[in-house]
């Protein structure tokens, strides 16, 4: 079992907020942190208390992106003219494990890493194995022929969980996807309160 799948079974808990609003999440059932001494009060965070959770929060949403992925975005979007924080939710949202979670071609966003990974994807009819890859506005995303009645996806089509954005055109017919606009933090269906503003001020102490 690898790092990000043992993780995301703690994240929640750890942050106290069902991040990804799972049904299944431990959150559910136990508000506390994990660890012997979860129970216990937690103390008012500092300035940097909180924009290192804010970080963590974000971080982790995105099936727990790596510390040197993550920081590379924040490099990338703090090039970029106008909000950092908006080109960072507009650069996080451009990944195609995001694009193919948002689709809801598969359950979790952690489904959609791995999904992407063995293949089952192509951008603009070429196979994509990388999660990261920057999808741009009007490139077609589709389930390959051989994936398509995968339990997993015939799970999440089926599902009322969540929505598709508006961002995301989805033919669920031919399961294509296809990124209309690069959105904003308005746009994006989060289920808790995201905080890139913070992020922004950790990246830049």
């Amino acid at each position: 079992m690898t790092k990000r799948i043992r993780a995301k079974h703690k994240i929640d808990r750890r942050l106290t907020e069902n991040i990804w609003g799972r049904p299944k999440s431990p959150l559910n059932k136990r508000q506390s942190r994990p660890g012997q001494h979860g129970e216990r009060r937690v103390s008012k965070l500092s300035d940097f208390g909180q924009q290192l959770r804010a970080k963590q929060k974000l971080k982790g949403y995105y099936a727990n992106l790596s510390e040197r992925q993550f920081s590379r975005l924040y490099v990338e979007a703090s090039r970029l003219k106008g909000s950092t924080s908006e080109h960072l939710i507009g650069l996080l949202e451009r990944r195609l494990d995001a694009v193919v979670y948002r689709a809801k071609f598969v359950p979790t966003v952690f489904a959609a890493r791995q999904f992407v990974s063995h293949g089952h994807v192509t951008v603009n009819g070429r196979r994509v194995t990388i999660p990261s890859f920057r999808v741009r506005v009007g490139d077609v995303v589709e389930v390959k022929e051989k994936a398509r009645q995968l339990p997993l996806v015939l799970e999440a089509l089926k599902s009322a969980e969540r929505d598709v954005p508006d961002y995301v055109d989805v033919d669920q017919n031919k399961l294509t996807a296809k990124l209309t606009r690069i959105p904003s933090l308005s746009d994006v269906p989060y289920p808790v309160t995201m905080e890139p503003n913070l992020v922004v001020e950790f990246y830049s102490r």
